[in-house]
């Protein structure tokens, strides 16, 4: 028998709300919500804007805590009434957060000294900081922009810089909240290319919570949510499997399966689970193909 691994992050019937400041009652950002994550897991996070993805995220990174519920870190309930400060510590190094923007991250003027920040706080010793330093980014092909200035760098690469920091912190799971929204096409390529490595080479796990369907697709699991709840959890081929759901809490799906679901309206026989263009050409042909041997 299988040995069944502790969840890296669980979230148990958790609800939170915002408060007010004109005295209305709060604003529910969540309303019991369970999710668990497994190490090494790659899951991607979608939801129109106020959905409640980045309120998660923030629980999950424990930036915030819930009214009611609870989550657990690596099998600890950081809820519970007797958490210990060094507890929510402990938990904190092992999930780390990439934020949108990363000129609000990235606090030094060499990449390098960015870099360290984190394990010098840690009070680690000088030579164990240099490695994880050269370590974090080597991984994130950032090397020989060690001795640069981040202001100098473009938009993808200040976001890998942010990105090498929180890895050097030995995160043992990353999220990544709309990290790639303020980036360029080529920034968001160079971005989803590193987080895609760190889940494959070096199994850390994934959280990454975007707007783009493309970006999404490349996820092991998809989780949508909608008015703080969990709408959606799947393959990423279970959930693009239902476009009509998605577009009806105002998401995209992947212009392939856009497509795809005209062409299965309009009576021909194709899948929707495909999001490779060539594959989905090849699809289409084959679709057309069949329908004219009918005739």
């Amino acid at each position: 028998m299988s040995e069944t691994k502790t969840p890296i992050i669980e979230i148990r019937d958790l609800s939170f709300a915002y408060p007010t400041d004109d005295g209305e009652a709060p604003k529910n950002a969540l309303t019991n919500v369970n999710l668990s994550i497994e190490e090494g897991s790659f899951v991607s996070i979608l939801g129109h804007n106020g959905s409640g993805k980045s309120t998660l995220a923030k629980m999950m990174s424990l930036i915030l805590m819930p009214d009611s519920g609870s989550v657990w870190i690596d099998g600890k309930n950081m809820s519970a009434e007797d958490i210990t400060e060094e507890d929510v510590l402990d938990a904190r190094r092992k999930v780390g957060m990439v934020f949108q923007n990363p000129d609000n991250q990235i606090v030094a003027t060499v990449v390098e000294e960015d870099v360290a920040f984190g394990p010098e706080n840690l009070g680690l010793p000088s030579a164990e900081i240099r490695r994880r330093v050269d370590e974090a980014l080597e991984m994130v092909g950032m090397t020989k922009y060690a001795r640069h200035a981040p202001h100098n760098l473009s938009g993808g690469q200040k976001q890998r810089v942010a990105i090498a920091g929180i890895i050097a912190m030995r995160r043992r799971c990353i999220i990544f909240d709309e990290s790639t929204a303020m980036l360029d096409p080529a920034g968001r390529r160079e971005v989803m290319d590193t987080i895609e490595r760190l889940n494959r080479e070096e199994n850390i796990t994934v959280l990454h919570i975007t707007h783009y369907m493309n970006e999404a697709v490349r996820a092991d699991r998809v989780v949508v949510m909608d008015s703080g709840r969990i709408l959606l959890d799947g393959t990423p081929s279970e959930v693009f499997s239902q476009p009509e759901t998605l577009w009806n809490v105002r998401l995209d799906v992947p212009q392939t399966t856009e497509l795809l679901y005209h062409m299965k309206k309009s009576g021909y026989n194709v899948r929707l689970d495909i999001f490779d263009p060539d594959e989905c050409a090849e699809e289409i042909a084959a679709a057309i193909r069949s329908d004219r041997d009918a005739d």
